[in-house]
C-alpha cells in the first residue's frame, strides 16, 4: 500500500515520522494509502525551506511572478482532469462536481494573474515643499495554509495563487482524509518554474496545524473549516501574534416567498442541497418556506430527489458517497434525531439502491418536514445530504428565523418580488446572499467569508482582501535634493 508524504524544497520529502493515517476510497469503503501525519522534524523541514526561499521570491520582479503563475493557469486548465480524478477517488465527489470545484479554484489563479495592478501603492507628490509621499505593499515571508477535506484543490486555491502572486513563501497543511490532490498541485507549480521551497505541503494532523501556529517563522494563518477549529485557531494565531483568516461553519438557509417561481425553487434546492453530498459550507441545508406554499414545494422537491442517481463519482452517477464511514454514520445519525424530535421523514436516504460497491458510504439524498427549530438537527451544522423544510406564516417570521441563528455564512430568498428581495438583501445577516441563485459564492475578484460564527480573523479570502491580508504595507516620506543620472538606455527594458 502506498504512503503519502510531504512536498518539502521542490521534491516529495522522506519523514522519519512513525504515525499514519489511513486514506479511503469512498465508493468502494476500503483503504488505498496511508499518509504519513508530520512530527516535529517535519514541520522544521518545511518551514525552514521556506523561509530561504522567501528572499529571493520576495525580491523576483512581478514580471516573473505573473509569468509562474499564468504558467501554472495554463498547465491546470490542460490537466485538470488528472486533478479531478484524483479528488474523485479520495473525497468521493462524482468527477464533474470536481472538475466544477477546479474550475471555481482557477478563477482565483487568474485573478492573481493580476496582481501587478492589485499590489500598486499611492504617492502624493509635493505633500511638504519638496517632499513626496508614497506607500508600498510587501509581502508577510511564510503563510500556512490549512484547509479541509470537502475541496482539496478549490479552497487552497482560494489562498494560494494570492499568496504566491504577493511574494510569499507558502506551506500548504491538506486534510489528512484526501492529501493526494496538495501534492499534485505542488509538482504543478514547481512545472510551471515556482521556485524550490516557496510552495511546500505538510501532511498531518493537529499536531501540524500547532506547529505551523506556534513557529515563530509563520507569520499568518489561512483556514476553513468548522466553527469549533476555526475558534480554536483565531484563538491561537491570536496568542502567538498572528494574521489569521478563518472560515468556519454554517447553516444556511433559503427563504422561499409565496410568488416564487416553485419549479426554479425546487430545481435549486436539490442542486444547493445535494451537490457534493452536502458536503460543503455553502449548501442549502434549510429552506424556509412562507404558506401557502410548503406542500406544493416539497412535492415537487421529493419529485426531483426521486431521479438523483447515487453512486461511485466515476461512473454515470449525480451524487457520490460521504466521505467516511464515521461521517456517513454521523449524518444519519441526525436523521434518526430529527425524526425523535418530531419532524417528517419525506424522503429517506439511509437505505438506498446504489451504482457501486456495497461497503461505500452511502447516504441518499434525504428530505424532511416541519423540523423544530430546537432539534439539533437544525441548530447544528449537518455537513452532508439532509435538506430541512420549516414552514413560517410571513417574511418577517422567517427573516427573524435566519437571523438568530448562531451562524451568518450564506443565505438566498427566492422571489419574484423586487422589493422584497432588496428589503432581505438589506436586513439579513449573513456575508454571501444569493437573490433567486441558491449557492451565492463570489466570483474571485470579490472576497468570500460570512458574518459571526462562520468568519473569524482579519479578512475575507481571495479578492482585493486577499492581497490585502497577504501584504504588509510601508509608507515613505521622501525628499531629494539633487537630481541623478542614469546614463542612456534606448531599449525596452525587460524583466
Amino acid at each position: 500500500m502506498k504512503t503519502i508524504s510531504h512536498y518539502v524544497n521542490g521534491q516529495e520529502h522522506a519523514s522519519n515520522s512513525s504515525r499514519l493515517a489511513p486514506v479511503f476510497d469512498p465508493a468502494l469503503g476500503k483503504q488505498t494509502a496511508s499518509v504519513v501525519l508530520a512530527d516535529q522534524a517535519d514541520i522544521a523541514a518545511a518551514v525552514d525551506s521556506a523561509a530561504k526561499a522567501f528572499p529571493a521570491w520576495r525580491d523576483s520582479s512581478l514580471a516573473k511572478r505573473q509569468q509562474v503563475i499564468f504558467r501554472f493557469r495554463e498547465l491546470l486548465n490542460d490537466r485538470k482532469h488528472e486533478l479531478a480524478e484524483i479528488i474523485t477517488a479520495e473525497h468521493g465527489k462524482v468527477v464533474s462536481d470536481a472538475l466544477g470545484e477546479i474550475t471555481r479554484g482557477q478563477e482565483v489563479v487568474e485573478f492573481a494573474c493580476g496582481m501587478p495592478h492589485l499590489l500598486k501603492g499611492e504617492y502624493s507628490e509635493n505633500a511638504s515643499t519638496n517632499v513626496d509621499v508614497y506607500s508600498t505593499k510587501q509581502p508577510l515571508g511564510v503563510v500556512g495554509i490549512i484547509s479541509p477535506f470537502n475541496f482539496p484543490a478549490m479552497v487552497p486555491m482560494w489562498f494560494f495563487p494570492v499568496a504566491l502572486a504577493a511574494g510569499n513563501a507558502v506551506i500548504l497543511k491538506p486534510s489528512e482524509k484526501d492529501p493526494s490532490a496538495a501534492l499534485w498541485i505542488a509538482r504543478l507549480l514547481t512545472e510551471a518554474g515556482l521556485p524550490d521551497g516557496v510552495f511546500n505541503v505538510l501532511q498531518g494532523d493537529k499536531e501540524a496545524v500547532d506547529g505551523l501556529i506556534e513557529h515563530e517563522a509563520v507569520q499568518s494563518i489561512s483556514f476553513v473549516g468548522s466553527t469549533p477549529i476555526a475558534k480554536y485557531i483565531y484563538e491561537n494565531c491570536a496568542k502567538n501574534g498572528k494574521r489569521v483568516q478563518a472560515l468556519g461553519g454554517a447553516k444556511n438557509h433559503m427563504l422561499v416567498l409565496p410568488d416564487a417561481d416553485l419549479d426554479l425553487v425546487a430545481d435549486s434546492a436539490v442542486n444547493a442541497g445535494f451537490g457534493s453530498a452536502g458536503e460543503r459550507c455553502m449548501a442549502i441545508s434549510v429552506v424556509v418556506a412562507v404558506e401557502p406554499i410548503a406542500d406544493e414545494m416539497i412535492q415537487k422537491i421529493s419529485e426531483r430527489m426521486a431521479k438523483i442517481k447515487v453512486g461511485d463519482g466515476r461512473r454515470s452517477c449525480d451524487m457520490g458517497p460521504l466521505v467516511t464511514k464515521e461521517h456517513r454514520d454521523k449524518v444519519a445519525g441526525y436523521i434518526a434525531i430529527a425524526s425523535e424530535d418530531g419532524a417528517k421523514v419525506v424522503v429517506d436516504g439511509r437505505n438506498i439502491e446504489v451504482d457501486g460497491d456495497k461497503d461505500g458510504y452511502w447516504l441518499g439524498p434525504t428530505l424532511l418536514d416541519q423540523v423544530p427549530t430546537t432539534s439539533r438537527a437544525y441548530t447544528e451544522e449537518i455537513f452532508g445530504p439532509v435538506l430541512s423544510v420549516i414552514r413560517v406564516a410571513s417574511y418577517e417570521e422567517g427573516l427573524e428565523l435566519i437571523n438568530s441563528g448562531e451562524f451568518g455564512n450564506g443565505t438566498a430568498v427566492f422571489t419574484n418580488d423586487g422589493g422584497a428581495a432588496r428589503r432581505f438583501q438589506n436586513e439579513v445577516e449573513a456575508g454571501m446572499i444569493g437573490i433567486n441563485v441558491p449557492i451565492p459564492v463570489p466570483v474571485a475578484y470579490f472576497s468570500f467569508g460570512g458574518w459571526k460564527n462562520s468568519l473569524f480573523g482579519d479578512s475575507r479570502a481571495h479578492g482585493e482582501e486577499g492581497f490585502r491580508f497577504f501584504t504588509r504595507t510601508k509608507v515613505i516620506t521622501s525628499r531629494w535634493l539633487d537630481p541623478s543620472h542614469g546614463g542612456l538606455n534606448l531599449g525596452f527594458p525587460q524583466n
